[in-house]
């Protein structure tokens, strides 16, 4: 597609549309590229294997035109469904040699792989779909939210239960404030860490694995089979462990309803610092290669516009639900979110959001129920593929998806730290402690950057 002489015209800016009852192609309240609705994507997949195989095939109405993956056992299927597309091990020389070829890009590689292998893809225009959590690190997932922004790209976090009705619909209640104001909110993950030890033997490393290219901006270590393929994210050095793993899914409902988007936006009138979270949490089983087999971590924050300051704790492991008494005789789920208002609670059971209910249940039905204000779509995929060609926006873009993985990995420092500490949104700074701060970010190996 990218290759065809209507190529210039697709890039070109929309500058307005049709009198006739078009809809607004605005994508991210940034112009969308004008792509003829018929027209197919070129898309090249980071990542072939495992959610990648899942990534691809959901995109695959469009034209796959290029797979990337350090290890080619776990892409055979894939490149069996797609024999057009060129293959390669190394995202940076796919994206230099295929760069007038490609228009979006799928991301679906191991956590710590995401930021580099997305902000080189968004530097050079592409469209940006990313697995959860966005990235491994806090400041990265700053960067991967200034960078879409900068290149007006149309970006998408794989938490796929954002097309559900069940978060659209909960998100819908707390904005219209069907629940009353909420002040206090719940989010647990019932996924648990067990300790991870560091292997002492060191076995060859599979012919048909690039062990350099895996590690990517990781320090250097040996190649373990214990490390890979799925187990890389219970260790701190790759992964975000159970909570970053489910986080951005379960989360998703309670950061959207709460719009705590807003602290990332625009800095509060008053005295400095006021925009500020004050964090704090503490956790078991804490070691040093993974993560904690628990953890509670208590978010203070402040208001946003009109929205009332909110109480957030966010747990992780066994034991870590709400009081049995704040979900009103509903069974406690192992994932969850609840959002306690003066009038209702908005609840969510599922790990991806896809159901939301108002309890207590028997007095929900007294309650006014607002319009429908969001878009209802067929597939998160497919709602990222329209906004690509100037269809809509989504609903997980990186001004959203970044924020809540910042949250998200805040609470996994927190966990490590043990103590209080504060964090500005704006600046994505930690202020006054220096372990936190050190934690916000990690040292990239020699020859990789943002």
């Amino acid at each position: 597609m990218a290759n065809k002489t209507s190529s210039p015209t697709r890039r070109g800016f929309l500058k307005s549309t049709a009198a006739t009852g078009a809809a607004l192609l605005i994508c991210d309240s940034r112009t969308a590229f004008s792509y003829q609705a018929n027209e197919r994507l070129n898309i090249a997949a980071i990542g072939a294997g495992g959610m990648g195989e899942g990534d691809i095939g959901a995109v695959s109405s469009e034209t796959i035109v290029a797979l990337c993956d350090v290890d080619e056992r776990r892409c055979v299927s894939t490149r069996g469904r797609h024999e057009k597309a060129k293959y390669y091990k190394d995202f940076r020389r796919m994206l230099a040699e295929m760069d007038k070829e490609i228009d979006a890009v799928v991301v679906a590689t191991p956590d710590h792989t995401h930021a580099v292998a997305a902000v080189a893809a968004m530097k050079q225009g592409k469209h940006v779909y990313c697995e959860k959590p966005l990235t491994r690190t806090v400041f990265e997932a700053r960067v991967m939210r200034e960078t879409a922004q900068k290149h007006k790209v149309v970006t998408q976090m794989g938490n796929q239960g954002s097309a559900s009705e069940g978060v659209r619909r909960g998100t819908e209640w707390a904005w219209a404030g069907t629940a009353g104001p909420i002040r206090e909110a719940y989010l647990w993950v019932g996924d648990g860490n067990k300790p991870m030890t560091l292997p002492k033997d060191t076995p060859p490393v599979p012919g048909e694995l690039d062990w350099d290219l895996w590690l990517g901006p990781a320090s250097e270590r040996p190649y373990h089979p214990s490390y890979l393929p799925a187990t890389w994210r219970s260790w701190r050095h790759f992964g975000s462990g159970g909570l970053g793993d489910m986080g951005c899914h379960t989360g998703n409902l309670m950061f959207r309803g709460l719009r705590l988007e807003k602290l990332w936006e625009t800095a509060p009138v008053g005295a400095k610092g006021e925009g500020r979270i004050r964090i704090e949490g503490n956790a078991t089983g804490l070691h040093l290669e993974g993560y904690p087999a628990s953890s509670r971590v208590h978010f203070h924050l402040p208001a946003r516009g009109d929205l009332p300051p909110v109480k957030l704790t966010v747990s992780s492991g066994i034991d870590t639900r709400p009081p049995k008494e704040l979900l009103h005789g509903e069974t406690p789920s192992s994932y969850g979110a609840l959002l306690i208002g003066s009038k209702a609670s908005i609840y969510t059971s599922d790990p991806w959001n896809r159901n939301s209910s108002l309890l207590p249940k028997e007095k929900s039905k007294d309650l006014v129920q607002p319009d429908k204000t969001l878009p209802r779509v067929d597939s998160h995929h497919r709602e990222w593929i329209d906004a690509c060609k100037g269809q809509g926006k989504t609903f997980s873009n990186f001004d959203i998806g970044g924020p809540l993985t910042e949250l998200i990995q805040l609470a996994n420092i927190a966990g490590i730290v043990g103590e209080p500490f504060h964090y500005d949104p704006m600046t994505g700074e930690i202020p006054d402690n220096l372990k936190a701060s050190g934690l916000l970010h990690r040292e990239y190996r020699k020859g990789w950057t943002l």
